[in-house]
């Protein structure tokens, strides 16, 4: 942007673009609880998360030593997508799975 000041001069300045920050990274934690069977968590960790058994198994193994297992970071509505779809299923097959969101 140009502009002229009271002697004629031309100043130049530089435009500054705004910084955009990348929007915000949630985890999705399952919890874990003495109730709900091993066999139910990897497979809810290979349905909703995409991960193949042997990471699925170290998922669920991570909940069940550690009282929590990260499944993955997504954006905010994915996360809440995430979690709302896994507590669904765990609720309609009986079991007291949590599933939890927490900024990153």
């Amino acid at each position: 942007m140009a502009t002229k000041d009271e002697n004629g001069t031309v100043i130049v300045r530089k435009e500054q673009k705004q910084k955009l920050k990348p929007p915000p990274m949630y985890q999705v934690l399952l919890l874990n609880d003495d109730y709900t069977p091993m066999e139910f968590v990897v497979a809810i960790i290979q349905e909703y998360f995409n991960k193949d058994r042997e990471t699925a198994t170290q998922i669920m193994l991570m909940v069940h030593r550690d009282g929590k297992g990260m499944c993955g970071v997504y954006p905010k509505d994915i996360a809440s997508t995430k979690v709302e779809l896994v507590l669904t299923h765990a609720r309609k097959a009986g079991h007291p799975l949590q599933c939890v969101m927490e900024e990153a």
